[in-house]
């Protein structure tokens, strides 16, 4: 959200232009004098001035004249009467980007604001908290990189290398929480299409009857409640990627559009009657079986095809064990700074919890855990007491021994199977709450009670 601060001392005139900006979605903050403008406009940053001609201790030519002389190209409108055109098309001399006369136009004032933002330089000049916010900012983005420490992790970064100079469509498979969105900007940044746009879409939270305009967009009046044109993901992505996340939750019909979109590289608007060009690369991810869901006719087999020129796997947390506590300390430093505390590290009563626990939630939960945890103990080291009890309460983790097992995913398989029924007696056979648990949507719980014969 823009911020913008307006001087202006007629607090009438003041409140009637903040109200209008704000509902129109910026932050206004109110100055009345020339002296508490620029005291604020050095403590914090703003995005735009806008300043009244006459003020109790000056004139709006003052702020112009120090805002520019720090910030040269930095945005200010000056509100004038009729009677001040002269200075008025002085202070555009000057540098100011515009002049509105009074009594203002809320149509003129709302375009020139807009333009003004449009226009705002990349070179500005940030307040020393703003200094310091983009530094801290920096860092943790910084730690957003991270790819773990374990020869899985290592070896789905070195496929990611290979597969993201090129333009190939990817399925990334992993259960939820093992980080499949972040693989999928890896593969964005990585790719030529770096500069272009990143467009990630829940595809579990899209409603059968408004997929394809999520998706594709619609035209004014295609049905009831489109009231105007709405450009959709594909387009917003166009040059860039889409991100496509629990794709097997896409509708049958909106399967078949997307597998055109992909193979003509063209999609049409709902009610439209153009085709619109698309350049874009398509990553989907998904939690279940999509070859399972095509043997059973709920996903098409030549979309999956199409989707699955290369495959990435995330590994959950369980079999990655190396990567637990590089991960649990990653996240504590970023847990540390986002609710400005200072804990220390982990007991060695935690270590012990994280290390047998199973981690049905992978990344997402250690990371959900960690930051709770961090809230509760605000310094020192994270004791159990601040453990949630499900980390507590539950049979402690036992790796597969390969050697041994016939099979890896029935023993997988069997395992899921454990934990899902574990759960489901847990919360009183409430199916919702046992999604919620153990980090799947619905759709994806009912499909493994019914392959488990649980249903």
């Amino acid at each position: 959200m823009s911020k913008i601060l307006l001087i202006e001392d007629d607090l009438t005139y003041s409140k009637i232009i903040s109200k209008f900006l704000e509902k129109n979605g910026y932050e206004v903050m109110n100055s009345t004098k020339v002296s508490e403008g620029l005291s604020y406009f050095e403590k914090h940053q703003v995005d735009l001035i806008i300043t009244d001609y006459r003020l109790p201790d000056g004139t709006g030519m003052e702020i112009l004249d120090q805002v520019l002389n720090d910030q040269p190209t930095f945005p200010v409108i000056l509100i004038t009467n009729y009677s001040d055109i002269r200075t008025a098309v002085k202070s555009m001399k000057m540098g100011a980007f515009e002049y509105i006369t009074k009594p203002i136009q809320p149509d003129e004032l709302l375009l020139t604001v807009q333009q003004a933002l449009k226009n705002e330089s990349k070179h500005r000049k940030p307040s020393p908290q703003a200094k310091q916010k983009e530094q801290t900012a920096n860092k943790l983005s910084e730690l957003d990189y991270q790819i773990g420490k374990s020869k899985e992790a290592l070896q789905i970064e070195e496929h990611i290398g290979l597969v993201a100079p090129t333009d190939l469509s990817i399925i990334v498979l992993g259960e939820s929480g093992t980080g499949k969105e972040y693989i999928s900007k890896r593969v964005h940044q990585q790719s030529k299409r770096a500069k272009g746009p990143f467009v990630a879409v829940d595809c579990g939270a899209l409603s059968k009857e408004l997929a394809g305009s999520e998706l594709f967009g619609h035209v004014k009046g295609a049905f009831t409640g489109a009231i105007d044109h709405k450009t959709g993901h594909f387009e917003n992505a166009n040059g860039g990627t889409i991100f496509l996340d629990e794709i097997g939750n896409l509708g049958y019909e909106i399967q078949i559009k997307l597998l055109r979109a992909i193979q003509e590289r063209k999609i049409r608007k709902i009610g439209g009657n153009k085709d619109i060009s698309v350049d874009v690369r398509i990553i989907a991810a998904t939690n279940e079986d999509l070859q399972d869901l095509s043997r059973q006719g709920l996903f098409r087999e030549d979309l999956f095809h199409r989707l699955n020129e290369f495959s990435l796997r995330a590994q959950p947390l369980r079999e990655r064990r190396e990567d637990l506590m590089f991960f649990s300390n990653l996240f504590l430093i970023k847990s540390n700074a986002t609710l400005e505390k200072n804990v220390t590290g982990f007991s060695p009563e935690v270590v012990k919890i994280f290390k047998e626990y199973h981690w049905p939630g992978n990344l997402r939960e250690l990371k959900n855990i960690i930051r709770r945890a961090v809230l509760l103990t605000g310094e020192g080291q994270i004791q159990p007491k601040v453990i949630p009890s499900e980390l507590l309460d539950h049979e402690p983790f036992q790796p597969i021994d390969i050697s041994s097992a016939k099979d890896l995913k029935s023993s997988f398989e069997d395992q899921e199977k454990s934990l899902i029924i574990k759960t489901l007696e847990e919360m009183r056979f409430n199916k919702s709450k046992t999604a919620k648990v153990l980090n799947m949507d619905r759709k994806t719980l009912y499909n493994k009670l019914e392959k488990y014969g649980l249903d």
